[in-house]
């Protein structure tokens, strides 16, 4: 059993499956960084200096103490975060879309292609196969 998951664990997809996901997290990292940093500021400025992260709607208000301090959390929907987070799935599933159809492309080009001839010295040595295989 440990033979098998040694072998299974050590294949080279499963590395490169690893690598894969471990890009791909980086990647969600930037792409998130993007629309929070870069797309979201101007969009919020074009909208009245609305600023996305803080758009919400009040359910509940908070509890505060005696005191002033916060007994109970505020329960709100959160709208604008969700906002910000749908143009970041859009943009990442954009990106996966370009790439997914770029190595399908790739591939079929391949599959497309006819396979070379043979060089001389192969058709030589086929030819030479088949006579010896004629007199045994």
């Amino acid at each position: 059993m440990f033979k098998e998951f040694k072998e299974f664990a050590f294949k080279g997809n499963l590395i490169d499956m690893a690598v894969g996901i471990m890009i791909g997290g980086a990647f969600a990292t930037v792409v998130k960084s993007l629309v929070d940093n870069v797309f979201m500021p101007p969009l919020g400025l074009l909208l009245a200096n609305v600023d996305f992260r803080k758009l919400e709607y009040v359910m509940e208000d908070r509890v505060l103490g005696k005191d002033g301090i916060e007994v109970i959390p505020a329960v709100s929907l959160k709208y604008g975060q969700f906002i910000t987070d749908l143009i970041s799935f859009l943009l990442m599933a954009f990106v996966v879309f370009i790439v997914v159809k770029k190595a399908i492309s790739l591939l079929h080009k391949k599959a497309d292609e006819p396979a070379p001839a043979p060089s001389k010295e192969e058709v030589l040595l086929t030819e030479i196969r088949d006579i010896l295989a004629k007199k045994s």
